[in-house]
């Protein structure tokens, strides 16, 4: 009897022990409080397109969230792709739901007749003469191209055959003719997966390094060839008023782009053998000009698998890349080579050469120039010039140059840190040419080329810009700034000689809404739409820039929100949610720059921390975590750890200071990478109570060819990888932790697996976390009822361990 009673004790306490640390399976969903519910499902504001003659708007509407039900829908995940295999597209899209005109003019808003019902849109484009507007428009079993005839305000389906966008999508080719691509067969076609396999999944390596990121998705087997053969080969069909006219033999296209003159195609097709360990997009392939009839004219290069591509961010292939037209001429491609076997270790006078063949493309490929840094792009002028781009992304440097295209000449105009904001002119302004290509638009008689600074960030905060630059003595003038007290960029130029342009406008209080604006005949600016602000729980919560300094003399700044109605002197400090994403940088002075407007109005996302100003939390969004190099033989990630920490403790010390926050009452969060520092500190400092960390990377051993800017791999530096890994000091986290991921996530690096197994560590060595699996999400949160119950968990943790800790 007393061994019956004492059984049954030993198995009351082990299911009492157990509970403790089991977290529930299939939990029901939950719901934030009613000001957070509203936040998150208030309706979008709607999207803007503006024709680039100036005269209409498009709105395109959507919802706030699919329900998880469409995101459970079938899915292929191969080749780095995820398909929808009954339609030939992308699945995970979020789709526009509704379209509607307003001429800027007279103010007058259109609907469109003939839209379908329910309406499903995405890729939606101007024609050339902005008299129409495609979009494709997706039903359970297809995608259909639709054409908004401006004239009529009327949609109509232009496609009989239904389009493959697995790929690839639409362009424009004249004013009446679409090309697109058209599946070989229809979905229910598909090859059935065997039961049985006809043999195991087999690679093989022959001495040839395959440094290549931890891609996700990846083709597994040889059905998964087949079917990623079946989803992506597709047959180039041409559109013209309705009539399709079939191009070419049936390829798997990743490129068709039209030369200025629209007589030939360069096209890009993938080869097999298909990788195991790259996506589609870094597959075998060759590179092709046909003429329009899709007749091979000629062959420019056989491209290999980016399997053997070198580790480092400033290393290629030793192969031709970035083939394009020049929009300059009639038809003439381009291509860049490297000049140091690709290799940026290996010393060399000029990295990479750039080439050209002008049609019929028989002749000997013409060199344009060198570049001293890594060949990045050009923008073809209409004259004789060009800008010409090139940098090195492990050095943080991009350098701007003039290419005449007369004498070949190419002068250095201009470098700087990618980091330095303070020194970014912006992107060049273009316009389109009479080919119907851009260019670079220019002033006063070509002597001047444009620069548009949509961040313009300064000592005072971002004020966008829009400057002038003087080709010839390299000198700037600025023809336009955002004044103090809003946050205003230029969306768009619709005449750069005539300098009229159209500005998105916000306040802190103020939604973004659009303005025309004429620099030359400085007539009144006049609001061309009229948002209102979505988020009225947030009306009356106050907004402000905070800088600080860390012990180092660095200067941080954050976008500090404090609840409505808070008086520090009356209510005391408040309970603290920090929100980051650390940022690498070279250059201590980089870092220390002011980023952000307090003027920016917040628009919410899913993953916002804003939502929990309205629970009583005083909010720093957006708090720098710079990461520094201590001097030029160093990496920024040499002290990461340490930095973290004192990146906190200066914001968390700043905040008690002002008497806002609580230093004892202090969380942190963050996502993907924001996640990993979350992680790290909470594993080496005891500065907070409790942390959020979303979608992360807790083990660099498991990316061990480089991680976001860190570009050494595991084996080159194990000590660091280990040193930067939470995953290896699970033992030292006490401090209750929330780990949240998307099951199906995608990204590069943030498997599922790094928050399954970091929360393993932690329980196995009796810390306090909790793990929430969403299902059906990818690295960035989509579905409504996940939203929601990711909102909840949060303000659950948050009230539990930061504002109610130790009561």
């Amino acid at each position: 009897m007393i061994m019956k009673k004492y059984s049954a004790l030993c198995i009351t306490l082990l299911f009492l022990y157990a509970s403790r640390i089991t977290i529930a399976q299939d939990a029901a969903y939950k719901t934030p409080p009613k000001d957070i519910l509203d936040l998150a499902l208030a309706k979008p504001v709607p999207g803007v397109t503006i024709s680039k003659n100036g005269e209409w708007i498009l709105f395109s509407e959507r919802s706030a969230y699919p329900p998880v039900e469409e995101l459970a829908q079938p899915e292929l995940k191969i080749a780095g792709q995820r398909i929808n295999p009954k339609n030939f597209s992308r699945s995970r899209q979020t789709f526009v739901n509704n379209l509607y005109l307003k001429r800027i003019k007279s103010g007058e808003e259109y609907t469109i007749a003939g839209l379908p019902n329910p309406l499903k849109a995405s890729n939606i484009r101007w024609s050339p003469n902005d008299k129409k507007i495609a979009f494709t428009h997706e039903d359970q079993n297809q995608v259909n191209l639709y054409v908004v005839d401006i004239a009529t305000k009327a949609a109509t389906k232009i496609s009989k055959q239904p389009l493959n966008i697995v790929l690839n999508s639409y362009e424009w080719y004249d004013d009446n003719t679409i090309w697109y691509h058209a599946p070989l067969q229809p979905a229910i076609k598909a090859p059935e997966k065997p039961l049985t396999p006809r043999g195991p999944a087999v690679q093989e390596n022959y001495g040839k390094a395959s440094p290549r990121p931890t891609y996700q998705d990846m083709i597994k087997s040889p059905y998964d060839e087949e079917l990623f053969a079946f989803y992506a080969t597709t047959q180039l069909i041409k559109n013209t008023n309705g009539i399709e006219t079939k191009i070419g033999a049936p390829y798997i296209y990743t490129l068709t782009s039209f030369s200025p003159d629209k007589k030939y195609i360069l096209t890009q097709t993938l080869k097999r053998p298909f990788s195991y360990l790259v996506p589609a997009q870094e597959f075998a392939s060759q590179l092709i000009i046909t003429d329009i009839t899709g007749k091979p004219v000629k062959k420019l290069a056989d491209l290999p698998s980016f399997e053997t591509a070198p580790s480092g961010y400033d290393n290629v292939q030793p192969t031709p890349r970035n083939y394009a037209w020049r929009n300059d001429r009639p038809a003439v491609v381009t291509w860049c080579e490297p000049l140091d076997s690709g290799l940026i270790k290996n010393q060399a006078e000029y990295r990479d050469a750039v080439y050209q063949l002008a049609a019929p493309f028989s002749g000997t490929p013409e060199l344009l120039f060198k570049t001293r840094l890594r060949y990045n792009n050009i923008i073809w002028g209409d004259k004789d010039n060009a800008i010409v781009i090139e940098g090195l992304r492990s050095k943080q440097l991009v350098q701007t140059n003039r290419f005449n295209t007369i004498t070949g000449d190419l002068e250095k105009l201009f470098s700087r840190n990618t980091t330095n904001g303070y020194d970014n002119p912006g992107t060049v302004v273009t316009r389109l040419n009479d080919y119907g290509k851009y260019v670079t638009a220019t002033i006063d008689n070509g002597k001047k080329i444009l620069f548009n600074n949509r961040t313009g960030s300064s000592p005072k905060g971002d004020l966008p810009f829009l400057i002038s630059y003087d080709l010839h003595t390299q000198k700037a003038d600025t023809l336009w700034r955002c004044g103090e007290g809003a946050f205003e960029y230029v969306d768009d130029i619709i005449n750069p000689g005539q300098l009229s342009l159209i500005t998105r406008r916000e306040t802190e209080k103020q939604a973004p809404n659009y303005w025309l604006k004429n620099l030359r005949l400085r007539i009144a600016d006049r609001q061309i739409t009229d948002f209102k602000n979505p988020y009225h729980a947030l009306e009356n919560v106050r907004k402000q820039k905070i800088t600080y300094q860390r012990e180092d003399g660095i200067t941080l700044s954050g976008d500090l929100y404090l609840p409505q109605g808070y008086d520090a002197a009356k209510d005391g400090p408040l309970p603290v949610l920090i929100w980051a994403y650390p940022a690498e940088y070279n250059s201590a002075a980089d870092a220390a720059q002011i980023r952000g407007s307090v003027h920016r109005f917040t628009l919410l996302s899913s993953g916002s921390p804003v939502y929990y100003v309205t629970q009583g939390y005083a909010v720093l969004n957006n708090a720098e975590m710079p990461i520094v190099a201590t001097d030029t033989s160093k990496k920024p990630n040499d002290n990461f750890v340490d930095q973290l920490r004192m990146n906190a403790e200066a914001a968390i010390n700043t905040l008690s200071k002002m008497g806002v926050g609580d230093k004892e009452r202090v969380a942190v969060g963050g996502h993907s990478y924001g996640a990993f520092m979350t992680a790290n500190l909470l594993a080496h400092t005891s500065l907070f109570k409790a942390g959020i960390a979303r979608s992360g990377a807790y083990n660099r051993t498991l990316t061990p060819f480089g991680f976001q800017n860190e570009d050494r791999t595991y084996w080159q530096a194990p000590a660091l990888y280990h040193g930067m890994s939470p995953f290896s000091f699970a033992d030292k986290i006490t401090t209750p932790i929330l780990l949240i991921h998307g099951d199906m996530d995608n990204n590069t690096g943030t498997y599922p697996i790094q928050s399954e197994r970091m929360f393993n560590a932690i329980k196995g060595h009796g810390g306090t976390a909790r793990y929430i699996s969403l299902p059906y999400e990818s690295h960035g949160y989509q579905g409504k009822e996940n939203v929601l119950h990711s909102l909840a968990e949060q303000l659950d943790w948050l009230e539990k361990h930061v504002k109610n800790a130790g009561k």
